[in-house]
């Protein structure tokens, strides 16, 4: 089988190498407790759409810097109190999906919420306030003005945020509540797990957002990492910022998140990937101490995995 990263063997025990900030914990305290002191003045608008055994609603919340949070949200018809819940976590750059797709998880008896990840395709508001790239970027998104101004840890807290809601809906049993998502999803997932300890179960699909230097030294900023070259290339061209920069993307690297997680975990990974390289994905896999598993696909890159959907299904179903 050709080999696009570390053999299976050693992707097990790899551990990653961008490098942790000395006060990660302390940082990763006090923004949970920051986001703990907002009032979400959460709002559940009705959606036009109607179903015989399903309700749609527009779910608002404001969320880290005042912004508006949007999600989809479907629930059972007439569900009265004790329906498992689940949190959907889209890719990068995207969007909540169509209503339609909710219709899965509610036909199993799930209230489920798919986020609008602030400032991509969806209705959630970015409210900016960095300087530097804004055109495209993410990741860097104001990697210039301290850790505290990183987009992703604005929406790190609004999934940790939005996981908090659905486990207090009235009818939704705070004791059984998933999340799920695949690339920036599978990252978004680890965050949200390690961020809001009642989830229950967490299944990232080869996840985003883990171990940047690994992807840095394997010469693949280039797809969804792109804007690390491009970061270099414009604010720090002969590399002497290079150890500064890479600790500060630590505090949103989820390898250093992993540890807080206290939720099964089932990850999903194809071997062949060079989006998101197995080993980035196993950095953050290999130090998740609660109970785990993934399910690997060796002929497989960042694309469709066969039966993936099924296996996270019956994985959550098992709640």
């Amino acid at each position: 089988m050709p080999v696009v990263d570390m053999p299976l063997e050693e992707l097990k025990k790899y551990k990653g190498c961008n490098p942790c900030p000395k006060d990660m914990d302390e940082f990763w305290d006090r923004s949970i407790a920051e986001m703990k002191a907002i009032d979400p003045q959460m709002e559940l608008i009705p959606h036009k759409t109607s179903a015989p055994n399903v309700e749609y609603f527009h779910l608002y919340f404001t969320g880290m810097g005042g912004a508006r949070v949007h999600a989809k949200y479907a629930r059972p018809r007439g569900v009265a109190a004790g329906a498992p819940g689940m949190v959907l976590l889209h890719g990068y750059s995207g969007h909540s999906g169509d209503w339609t797709g909710l219709l899965p998880w509610v036909s199993q008896g799930f209230c489920v919420a798919a986020l609008d990840c602030r400032g991509q395709a969806g209705l959630s508001e970015d409210v900016g306030g960095v300087t530097g790239n804004t055109l495209r970027g993410h990741i860097i998104r104001g990697l210039n003005d301290g850790p505290e101004k990183l987009l992703f840890r604005s929406i790190y807290l609004d999934c940790a945020q939005l996981a908090g809601i659905v486990i207090n809906m009235p009818e939704v049993d705070g004791m059984r509540v998933g999340v799920t998502g695949g690339s920036q999803g599978g990252g978004l997932t680890l965050a949200c797990a390690a961020l809001e300890p009642r989830i229950k179960r967490a299944a990232p699909l080869f996840p985003f957002l883990c171990d940047y230097l690994r992807v840095w030294n394997m010469d693949l900023d280039i797809a969804a990492y792109e804007e690390l070259r491009t970061f270099f290339r414009n604010f720090d061209p002969r590399h002497q910022r290079k150890e500064e920069i890479f600790t500060t993307l630590g505090y949103i690297d989820n390898q250093h998140l992993a540890k807080r997680i206290k939720a099964e975990v089932l990850m999903l990974t194809g071997l062949m990937d060079t989006i998101c390289p197995p080993s980035t994905q196993f950095a953050a896999f290999n130090k998740i101490t609660s109970k785990k598993n993934v399910l690997i696909y060796p002929d497989f890159g960042h694309e469709g995995l066969p039966g993936a959907s099924d296996s996270i299904m019956d994985f959550m179903c098992g709640m």
